[in-house]
């Protein structure tokens, strides 16, 4: 089985006793369903799993339910002997977003208390933004990310004392002998090639076989892309085109998209795609990055261009749709082979499962800065400059964006595939793989 950090997450919760019924969000595949049922299987006697998206496609004996008192009555059609009570029952409500009136109906499951629940679903993010009455207060809403790269490690063996002893070597700012380096790089490349969709890793860990697992990645591909088409009659086209354009933007040297060439209209701008922006984030198969030409904390109160680069929510997906069953072009670091796209991929990723929000710095004369994020300690923000080839140490934004006075940055970080790690004026410069010991805090960003 693979390790999730998530799992310690969702046992604390159900072991609380809290009223408050935990919904796990998060896109298609990531392993919600898996995770949830082997948590709950283990704490509870009674364990009731009810999949809505199938009672949606077959007997819709849950379509109409309404009420408390109706819902234990259709459960107990099928599991009535397993409903004992709030200690040694969970009732697990997947594909929660099949029914968004269920969404209203967990506020009243919750005061009643009668059972634990737990639920999860897909484009929960879009379904609550059209649920006319939110449970505020009774619900509190996680979401769950593809396995970042601490996890991948785990899954390949590498044990929870290697990776603290490499977490203490961050946090002094110390780089990890030669040999360990050599051997985190090649499981990093593996990671570009793999991703992090439990499917997918699975079958890399089952076969060694770059054919099964890019089937694999190119089925799931084509489910977010199917899923981004049934958003609305008006909006399904252009939502469709915008996530079929977001691995040729990363190609782009801006690697941000371009409105007006979602539907080739001139004039058209960002304001006029928000709606389906929204869908494909909310949906959690795309990562935004947003615009900062003034960066002072905290970066949100700072957005306001229209200015947006959109990430795929896996980098395994885009290594496949970029070089096929070519693992050379990911392992080998081929000088002709320009990796930024992949590795600025994984890094929005991590960073993103590590609850920071995104944020990248444009500014016409003084250029680009990969990405900003918060530093509660100091107040600040901290730029991050994404490097995959040799010529780490050039980056004159960067050098430019750290000397403004006006932005107080007290540091700034350099990814790359060198092993040193040293520090020039405000500038440190880490090996890509570190990326993984940067949170925002606990690792998981609870929505509500």
């Amino acid at each position: 089985m693979l390790y999730r950090k998530i799992e310690s997450l969702i046992e604390s919760h159900l072991k609380s006793g809290s009223k408050k019924i935990l919904l796990i969000d998060g896109a298609r595949q990531v392993g919600k369903t898996y995770i949830i049922r082997y948590v709950g299987r283990n704490l509870f006697e009674n364990f009731i799993e009810i999949n809505m998206v199938e009672d949606s496609l077959g007997g819709r004996f849950f379509s109409n339910v309404r009420t408390v008192e109706d819902f234990y009555l259709q459960v107990s059609m099928n599991a009535g002997s397993r409903m004992k009570d709030k200690k040694n029952t969970l009732i697990f409500i997947d594909e929660i977003q099949a029914y968004p009136h269920f969404l209203t109906l967990l506020k009243f499951l919750s005061q009643d208390d009668k059972f634990t629940y737990i639920a999860s679903g897909s484009l929960l993010g879009v379904t609550l933004s059209q649920t006319s009455s939110i449970p505020m207060g009774s619900i509190r809403k996680v979401r769950m990310f593809p396995l970042d790269f601490e996890e991948f490690l785990y899954a390949n063996g590498v044990n929870e004392t290697a990776v603290s002893a490499m977490r203490k070597k961050f946090e002094c700012l110390e780089a990890l002998d030669e040999p360990v380096h050599d051997k985190i790089m090649d499981l990093f490349r593996k990671f570009l090639l793999v991703g992090g969709l439990p499917d997918a890793v699975n079958s890399y860990l089952e076969e060694k076989n770059i054919q099964s697992v890019r089937d694999i990645q190119s089925e799931i591909h084509d489910y977010y892309a199917a899923d981004a088409s049934k958003y609305g009659a008006e909006n399904k086209l252009k939502t469709r085109r915008i996530y079929d354009l977001i691995p040729s933007n990363m190609e782009n040297k801006k690697k941000r998209l371009v409105a007006q060439s979602i539907e080739n209209k001139k004039g058209k701008t960002f304001n006029d795609y928000s709606d389906e922006f929204e869908y494909l984030v909310g949906a959690g198969i795309a990562l935004n990055v947003q615009a900062i030409s003034t960066p002072v904390f905290p970066l949100l109160q700072s957005t306001g261009k229209n200015l947006l680069k959109l990430y795929l929510n896996d980098v395994g997906i885009l290594t496949g749709i970029l070089y096929g069953n070519n693992i050379r072009a990911v392992l080998d670091d081929e000088k002709s082979i320009n990796l930024g796209a992949v590795y600025e991929t994984v890094v929005a990723s991590e960073l993103t499962a590590h609850g920071y929000r995104l944020f990248y710095y444009d500014n016409r004369n003084k250029g680009e800065v990969d990405y900003l994020i918060d530093d509660y300690d100091s107040l600040s923000a901290v730029p991050i400059e994404v490097k995959s080839g040799k010529n780490y140490t050039v980056h004159s934004a960067l050098n430019t964006f750290v000397q403004n006075e006006d932005y107080h940055i007290e540091k700034a970080f350099v990814v790359s595939n060198e092993r040193t790690v040293f520090r020039k004026g405000k500038i440190t410069y880490i090996p890509i793989y570190y990326i993984m010991f940067f949170h925002a805090h606990a690792g998981f960003r609870d929505s509500l």
